[in-house]
């Protein structure tokens, strides 16, 4: 979501989605991106193509991985072949390779729309 919003010039979900509102307490982060790419929308772009590098021990996201891209797809209004999911390990190093969390990264590219 921050990786649409920041190339928007878009606030990010901190300020958008606080943690520390009531209103989103459990709410469905799928709910959230298809909020954030419909406010892209109102600033005048489309997604072209998002990529997700997920860093983690486990759990291995093998198994999940088609049904993460065409959940993402979805949510963000595209074709599945523009969605890239790609999962990595720290090889036991920092806290993801503890097992103490997992971290992900995300890039973007938006078109004006036409």
């Amino acid at each position: 979501m921050d990786a649409l919003l920041g190339a928007a010039g878009l606030d990010d979900i901190g300020v958008l989605f606080p943690d520390d509102d009531p209103a989103h307490a459990g709410a469905s982060s799928v709910a959230l991106l298809r909020d954030v790419v419909e406010r892209v929308g109102v600033a005048g772009w489309v997604v072209g193509n998002v990529d997700v590098t997920v860093v983690c021990e486990r759990p291995r996201l093998a198994p999940y991985r088609q049904a993460m891209r065409t959940c993402w797809a979805k949510a963000l209004g595209v074709d599945e072949h523009v969605v890239g999911l790609k999962a990595t390990t720290t090889e036991g190093m920092g806290f993801e390779g503890r097992g103490e969390g997992i971290a992900a990264s995300a890039v973007c590219l938006l078109r004006r729309k036409e």
